[in-house]
C-alpha cells in the first residue's frame, strides 16, 4: 500500500515575484500585503505549539519582525512560504522552551509501542472548537509534534532536528499524542478508558 501524501501546509502559498521584490525594496505596501497572507497560518501555528493565543500574538509578532529584518538572507532556493514556516516554527519552539509551564512530553512508561505507520486523529478533529480544547489538553511538546506532523507535514527527522531531540522520540509523542487525542474527541469513550491511559 502506497504511503499517504504528506498534507499541504497552511502556509503554502505562492509569493509572486514581484511582490517579493517590493518587500526586499523595503516597501511597506507590500510587507502588509504579506503580513495579511501570512498572519493566520503563523498565528494558527503558534497557538497549536504554545497553547496561548497570547503567546501565539507574540510570536507571529517576532516571526515577522524577522521576516523585516532578515529578507535579505532568502535566496529563493526553496518557496518564500517554506522558509517563513521554518522561522515562524523556530519562534513558537523558542517560546515554548521560555515558558515551560507544563509537562513537556507524554510519559513513556505506559508499556505502549508506537506505530510506524499511524492513522491521522478522528474526524471530529475537523471541529476547530473541539480540536483546540483537546490539543490544549495535551502536554506542549507532545501537542507541538502532533501539529508538525499531522498539519504541517514535517518528518520525525526534521521534527527531531527543531527540537533537539530524536526521531524516536517523535514518533513515540506523536504515537501517544494522537492516542490520548483520539480519546478526548471520541465522545464514545468513557472517562473510565481515558484515565487509564493518563
Amino acid at each position: 500500500m502506497p504511503p499517504e501524501p504528506r498534507p499541504a501546509s497552511s502556509f503554502a502559498i505562492e509569493l509572486p515575484t514581484a511582490l517579493l521584490a517590493r518587500v526586499r525594496a523595503g516597501d511597506r505596501a507590500a510587507f502588509e500585503q504579506v503580513y495579511r497572507w501570512f498572519e493566520r497560518p503563523v498565528f494558527t501555528l503558534a497557538l497549536r505549539i504554545c497553547g496561548d493565543r497570547d503567546e501565539a500574538a507574540d510570536v507571529l509578532q517576532e516571526t515577522m519582525l524577522k521576516v523585516i529584518d532578515r529578507i535579505g538572507d532568502f535566496r529563493g532556493e526553496s518557496p518564500f512560504w517554506g522558509w517563513l514556516r521554518q522561522i515562524a516554527v523556530n519562534e513558537a519552539l523558542m517560546k515554548l522552551r521560555r515558558g515551560r509551564r507544563h509537562a513537556d512530553e507524554l510519559p513513556l512508561d505506559d508499556g505502549f509501542e508506537p506505530a510506524d505507520d499511524l492513522a491521522p486523529p478522528p474526524p471530529a478533529a475537523a471541529d476547530a472548537v473541539l480540536l483546540q480544547r483537546a490539543l490544549a489538553a495535551l502536554p506542549a511538546n507532545t501537542r507541538s509534534v502532533l501539529w508538525l506532523y499531522h498539519a504541517e507535514g514535517y518528518t520525525h527527522e526534521e521534527i527531531a532536528a527543531l527540537m533537539q531531540r530524536t526521531a524516536s522520540f517523535s514518533k513515540s509523542q506523536l504515537a501517544r499524542g494522537t492516542r490520548r487525542l483520539r480519546a478526548l474527541l471520541d465522545p464514545e469513550t468513557s472517562p473510565q478508558t481515558e484515565a487509564a491511559h493518563a
